[in-house]
């Protein structure tokens, strides 16, 4: 499945005050995160009525809790919402029963979870640095 191509300005004084809300670990004082200016929904391709959605870096997860931002529109306007979720607690065992990769949207999301969601863009990319790093590999060795 395809992730859901939908992007918003990140609302920074709103997520700034989701994030001091969230606890800090007993006796340990954290530092703000650092923001992206604009945030990718990372939910799979989705019905038009299911909110967007995207979890904010935080510097501390309180009570294994994720920061997650929410946005719908309607009317023109833009919504925004924010609540800490505990991460969803699938994991998929694909050649070994001890190691899995574990799902990284939040509990009870819709649609598919992470590791069946893909991203093209991401992947060309990824893609094309694997390929600038082989050219270097072999270039590096040859003198000139």
């Amino acid at each position: 499945m395809l992730q859901c191509t939908a992007f918003t300005e990140l609302p920074e004084m709103g997520a700034r005050v989701a994030l001091m809300g969230l606890e800090d670990e007993p006796g340990e004082a954290t530092e703000a995160p650092e923001l992206d200016e604009f945030l990718l929904c990372e939910l799979g391709e989705h019905e038009e009525g299911v909110e967007h959605a995207a979890q904010l870096p935080s510097v501390s997860a309180s009570g294994g809790r994720d920061l997650w931002m929410f946005w719908s529109e309607s009317d023109g306007r833009r919504k925004f919402r924010f609540k800490e979720l505990l991460p969803c607690p699938a994991v998929i065992h694909r050649l070994s029963v001890k190691d899995g990769e574990a799902c990284v949207l939040y509990d009870r999301h819709p649609a598919a979870h992470s590791w069946d969601v893909t991203d093209p863009l991401a992947d060309l990319m990824a893609e094309r640095i694997r390929e600038d790093v082989r050219r270097d590999r072999e270039g590096g060795g040859a003198s000139s």
